[in-house]
């Protein structure tokens, strides 16, 4: 069927206003990917001329043990962060979503923390875990957790991830708005108390939330950087070398572009696999209202 001169026009102009973010896509994410993947079957100093290796990049992170040292440093991380970070926005979120005097106050004080940008946030938290004077001092003293001790530095990190959880919060107390109250009547009529509605009602409608912010989560914390880079440079004893700290170190630092090009590709590959595996889990525990209405 032909279109008329207004849909026409329509196209094309949808198709002007698209070029930018095309283009952008295609030069600043499609390229530079493509371009990395070239690399990492090179053998490529900065500065040098690159040469062709295959895949002995990918057999050397086999042999290599501060690859897998990073990578379980950064495991380790995540299944420790993202629980937590979850936990603590989702009960923050509930303590919001009730009808209390200041409400609105008490949203903005909650998530100001994550006005704060990246770097300055790890510069106060290394004022906060400073053995001599910092404010948590007297506290990890007593429970034996620095961000300089080895067995101690990733779950201080753990603590201090906690803080920037304004964004997950805002997106749970919408999640949290949108549950039917009508349901919560019906689980009332029956007896049920706070518990119950929770139990019920709650937790099941908000599964799609929960799943959303664990796969962002578990994205994101895989990608950690600053906290290494700022505040321990990987140490100490490489117990916070997360993965793309050594990918920085060694890019820009020992200047192994092919190498660092096959530790990005690997990285990539761990998220895909990870996510993949987040979506074939969720359709044992996600309830969707629309699925089930049909």
């Amino acid at each position: 069927m032909a279109l008329s001169g207004q849909k026409r026009m329509e196209r094309r102009w949808g198709w002007i206003l698209a070029v930018p973010a095309i283009l952008g896509f295609l030069i600043f994410t499609a390229g530079p990917m493509v371009a990395s993947l070239a690399f990492s079957l090179t053998d490529w100093q900065i500065g040098g001329t690159p040469s062709f290796v295959g895949v002995q990049n990918y057999q050397d992170l086999v042999r290599d043990e501060l690859f897998w040292q990073s990578l379980s440093v950064t495991t380790y991380y995540t299944l420790g962060s993202v629980p937590v970070a979850l936990i603590v926005a989702f009960a923050v979120a509930m303590l919001l979503n009730q009808r209390v005097r200041g409400l609105a106050i008490w949203r903005t004080i909650f998530y100001l923390p994550t006005l704060v940008p990246s770097i300055a946030n790890v510069v106060l938290w290394i004022w906060i875990f400073n053995p001599d004077f910092g404010l948590l001092n007297s506290l990890l003293r007593q429970h034996g957790m620095w961000i300089y001790d080895e067995g101690t530095a990733v779950p201080s990190l753990i603590i201090m991830s906690t803080w920037g959880f304004g964004n997950t919060m805002v997106i749970f107390l919408a999640g949290l708005q949108g549950v039917p109250r009508h349901l919560y009547e019906a689980v009332s009529i029956d007896g049920g108390g706070p518990l119950r509605r929770f139990w019920h009602v709650t937790l099941p409608m908000m599964t799609p939330t929960i799943f959303y912010n664990l796969v962002v989560g578990v994205v994101g914390t895989f990608q950690v950087f600053n906290q290494a880079y700022v505040m321990t440079e990987g140490g100490p004893g490489n117990a916070t070398l997360f993965y793309v700290y050594y990918l920085f170190r060694k890019a820009f630092r020992e200047s192994e572009m092919g190498y660092a090009s096959a530790l990005a590709w690997v990285l990539f590959m761990v998220i895909v696999l990870v996510t993949f595996l987040l979506f074939r889990n969720a359709r044992r525990w996600v309830y969707y209202e629309m699925a089930a209405a049909r």
